[in-house]
């Protein structure tokens, strides 16, 4: 029965966080630094994460391709598809879950244990219309762009592994990038990208603004919102899949 209540609650809050802004400049002061926050600071781990992941599964399909029959180029196509369909959208978006959604409740739930959102709900202003809006749009607009960074250096280092490791030639992996390429599977990753955008900046906010008690709480709910969305992910991940794919 708690469950239930959390899930009514948080869509309650959506309800609330969807009213029009009250004031534009301020909202759109709001945005850009949430896009900072909580998009521009995350490119560094996303490219050094992206990186050595597609070097990783380029490496670990030339070791498992062990019979001369299956061309070389198959490893650059198995690297394209991984990392596409799944680490480039799904396990980014995990990464983000954990970097991201911890600052974000750390920092609502702060504002609430100190009576700051309160100060703003007395003041006429809309607290989750000004704290979480601007996050859920920032998330959703600059997260894709995240991704494509992340697929494009997922498969250059795939293609760097290769090379440095003499498993396969640079030419045989171009090949198989190129091989039977479906754009309906960018569209597919970044369908399941802005829907992953909207839990990581959601659940996260939610913890955080209905925390209750002090700093210790703060921790506990700053825990508890990136295992929320982390399965919030794979949840939507699994039905995702199911419905555009199927």
């Amino acid at each position: 029965m708690n469950y239930i209540e959390h899930i009514g609650k948080y869509f309650i809050m959506l309800k609330e966080v969807f009213k029009k802004p009250q004031r534009a400049r301020v909202f759109r002061e709001a945005l850009f630094k949430e896009i900072e926050e909580l998009g521009i600071k995350s490119l560094g781990i996303i490219a050094f994460i992206s990186f050595f992941i597609g070097g990783v599964i380029a490496l670990q399909t030339a070791l498992n391709l062990e019979s001369p029959f299956i061309p070389k180029s198959l490893i650059g196509f198995a690297a394209k598809r991984s990392v596409i369909l799944e680490f480039a959208p799904t396990f980014c978006s995990i990464i983000l879950a954990g970097k991201v959604g911890s600052y974000i409740t750390s920092s609502i739930g702060t504002m609430r244990v100190t009576e700051q959102i309160d100060a703003l709900e007395i003041m006429g202003i809309n607290s989750l219309n000004y704290l979480v809006l601007p996050k859920i749009l920032a998330t959703i607009f600059f997260y894709p762009f995240l991704v494509i960074l992340g697929m494009f250096l997922g498969i250059f280092g795939g293609w760097v592994a290769g090379v440095l490791s003499g498993l396969f030639s640079g030419a045989d992996f171009i090949i198989g990038v190129q091989t039977d390429f479906n754009p309906f599977l960018i569209t597919y990753a970044l369908i399941k990208t802005v829907v992953f955008a909207f839990l990581i900046a959601t659940v996260p906010s939610y913890q955080g603004y209905y925390v209750k008690g002090g700093s210790l709480e703060v921790g506990k709910a700053s825990t508890q919102s990136v295992v929320w969305t982390t399965v919030t992910i794979v949840i939507a991940n699994y039905f995702l899949t199911q419905m555009l794919l199927t």
